[in-house]
């Protein structure tokens, strides 16, 4: 492959999933094939002694390990320095060009503070951007660790995909839907990932699909056969203080209305704003809805598009916001928002029964729309 083909902003995959959940195995699955041998994989080991590493060590030099560490925390300068390191090797032509980077998680990671490395720092803007967050679930222990563990319930929360895996050992229980259901209700949802390519690589759909026409599920013939993947009707789980909800926003945008709003929620409430995703149309720059994303304390630049996308349900021209907060009203969010007529979309908040650990300050937002 030519320089010249590799794109100028690389799009990021953050994998994720607690611990056995099955990430290595998806990802070894989608670099199996020629299509995505361009790929920069990043892998974040808990421990001193790096294993995970060894097991995508074919994608030829561009596999870079993180040790010691978590990515949500005492390594997070860490990550952001290999990402620039990564990306002037590869202009200096000291690796071969690559397309593509993921970045695989410890299954102990909060990707919170990950996405906000991704979007704060000033010397990856232009350079890369968030393509989508995966969540691996097991589908044979994952309604006991959603419930016992903050970190697996916020990795499904951020998801734009959760991957249900080792269904062929266990089929999704209803308890394992509810709880899905309430942490992340807009995500797709994949039993066993048939296409792990497609999975991981996909443009990032999320905040271009419309939060309000449904899940995106994907479910096989076979699974219908045998009732997998089923809705199940919500009961109380355990969400660990984690609330997700869309806005539509009325006419009347400004970009610098909406620059004030959002970056007063990051610069409070960042901590505990885990992530927004959207689509805008500013007043002050009709015709071209813009892609908002941003993750705690850092809002990503602005992907402008050239029209509304059209989902199964047509094309919906509402300015809509999805956010993905930890115990922060969902009054608090509509005040800010106020000049803009919000309307709250979702189902009620679910009542926490277990709280995480708060996440130390990160600093002041970034956040203009140019």
């Amino acid at each position: 492959m030519s320089s010249d083909a590799v794109p100028a902003s690389l799009p990021t995959t953050v994998l994720t999933g607690f611990l056995g959940s099955g990430k290595t195995t998806l990802l070894r699955r989608a670099l199996a094939s020629p299509a995505f041998s361009d790929t920069a994989v990043i892998v974040n080991e808990l421990g001193e002694i790096a294993i995970d590493h060894h097991l995508v060590d074919y994608v030829e030099g561009a596999v870079l390990e993180l040790p010691g560490g978590c990515l949500c925390c005492a390594v997070r300068e860490d990550l952001a320095r290999t990402l620039r390191d990564l990306l002037d090797r590869r202009d200096a032509g000291d690796l071969r060009p690559f397309r593509r980077i993921v970045i695989e998680t410890t299954g102990l990671a909060d990707p919170a503070p990950i996405l906000f490395t991704l979007g704060a720092d000033i010397a990856l803007d232009g350079r890369l951007h968030l393509g989508r967050v995966v969540t691996v679930v097991d589908a044979v222990t994952g309604v006991d660790t959603l419930a016992r563990f903050p970190e697996a319930a916020r990795q499904a929360a951020l998801a734009d995909a959760l991957v249900i895996s080792k269904t062929d050992l266990a089929a999704p229980a209803p308890a394992l839907e509810a709880a899905l259901a309430t942490l992340n209700p807009d995500a797709e949802r994949l039993f066993g990932a048939p296409d792990p390519g497609a999975v991981l690589f996909s443009a990032a759909t999320a905040p271009h699909r419309n939060p309000l026409s449904g899940r995106g599920e994907r479910v096989s013939d076979a699974q219908r056969r045998t009732g997998e993947g089923q809705r199940a009707e919500p009961h109380a789980v355990h969400s660990h203080g984690i609330d997700s909800f869309a806005v539509i926003l009325a006419g009347g945008i400004t970009r610098l209305d909406f620059a004030r709003a959002l970056g007063g929620l990051a610069n409070e409430r960042g901590t505990d704003l885990l992530r927004v995703k959207g689509l805008v149309e500013f007043s002050d720059r009709p015709g071209r809805p813009a892609v908002v994303q941003g993750a705690q304390h850092a809002i990503f630049p602005p992907e402008w598009l050239d029209a509304w996308p059209a989902d199964g349900a047509g094309i919906d021209r509402r300015s809509r916001l999805v956010f993905i907060v930890h115990d922060i009203p969902r009054d608090e969010i509509l005040a800010r928002f106020a000049f803009a007529g919000p309307e709250l979309v979702g189902p009620p908040a679910s009542r926490p029964h277990l709280h995480s650990e708060p996440i130390a300050e990160q600093g002041s937002p970034k956040c203009s729309i140019p």
